[in-house]
């Protein structure tokens, strides 16, 4: 079981790689270029990813089917909470700017929420559990889409002669969810025919693998000579050892529902998210720290993910 787990657990991380390689390498042959990278930046926050939050919650979500709804929403701002505090700590004990700063901390709040947790719960768990553990994951991921794309595009875009501005916070993902929630509220999600449904599905279904480009031409971009390796050491400690490690004794100690817990779990010891690649790009910031961070943050997950997993599942799934 346990060494089963490890290999599935890598080969849903490097599923994630694979895509990015091309990315990469569509840059460093020149075939993507600068202007091109910003154009499928926008594509994915303006379109495809919109149109993948809107039809997930239009077709799977019912108020009705799960009363206790909120608990995940806000277990994804809980956790977020927690990143937050553990970066701001931890970079506090390096000297460095308001922005880099900003990039540190926006690392550690903010982790591959979605795509890696897919790719392991239909692969890890029995069909009877994976089905509900995907109804948990998605409604997890309702909460951590709204701060990810409001909170998390104000830090990534944050400057001191900046004002806040209401159009930061309240992005296109962001609008889709909650036009979404108010049209499945109301019960006006029956009224679009699956003909309409499926056409947007299939362009919301293009997010991964064009985010996953932008992630991997971004990374290409990045000169070797300029990795901050204190900030990169620092950051994989807290992010996916120190993190994790308190997920599973929180589990254990309040004695959290089996499957709860491991949504928790997974969600600490995921690396940090793709999306802040296409959140700086969109916004046009520097990247000091998030094309590195994303990626030493997954090749390290290659090792602790599988660990951390088997760990709980040691301790808690297979009692």
């Amino acid at each position: 079981m346990i060494p089963s787990l490890i290999q599935i657990s890598i080969k849903a991380v490097l599923e994630s790689f694979i895509l990015a390689a091309i990315g990469y390498f569509l840059v460093k042959k020149n075939v993507l270029k600068d202007a091109g990278l910003d154009a499928l930046s926008r594509m994915v926050v303006e379109l495809t990813l919109p149109l993948l939050i809107f039809c997930q919650l239009m077709q799977e979500f019912r108020f009705s089917a799960y009363p206790d709804w909120w608990i995940f929403p806000l277990m994804s701002i809980a956790i977020t909470v927690i990143g937050t505090a553990a970066g701001l700590a931890a970079v506090g004990f390096m000297k460095r700017g308001r922005e880099y700063k900003m990039q540190f901390t926006s690392l550690v709040a903010f982790q591959n929420s979605g795509y890696l947790p897919l790719a392991l719960i239909v692969t890890l768990l029995p069909r009877e559990q994976s089905g509900q553990m995907l109804i948990y994951l998605f409604l997890f991921l309702m909460g951590f889409n709204l701060v990810m794309w409001s909170v998390g595009s104000y830090m990534l875009n944050f400057s001191t002669e900046k004002k806040f501005e209401m159009g930061t916070v309240f992005s296109p993902p962001v609008i889709a969810t909650l036009v979404s929630l108010l049209l499945v509220f109301f019960g006006l999600n029956s009224v679009f025919p699956d003909f309409v449904i499926r056409p947007l599905r299939m362009v919301g279904n293009c997010t991964l693998p064009l985010a996953m480009f932008v992630v991997g031409g971004s990374i290409a971009e990045i000169r070797l000579s300029r990795i901050d390796k204190k900030a990169m050491v620092l950051l994989n400690l807290v992010k996916i050892v120190i993190l994790p490690s308190l997920g599973i004794c929180l589990a254990l100690f309040f004695n959290i529902p089996k499957l709860i817990g491991l949504l928790l779990v997974m969600q600490l010891a995921m690396p940090p998210a793709t999306s802040l690649s296409v959140i700086a790009r969109h916004y046009k910031k520097e990247d000091i720290l998030i094309g590195q961070g994303i990626f030493f943050g997954h090749l390290a997950a290659l090792v602790t993910l599988p660990l951390f997993l088997s760990l709980y599942f040691a301790l808690v799934m297979i009692k």
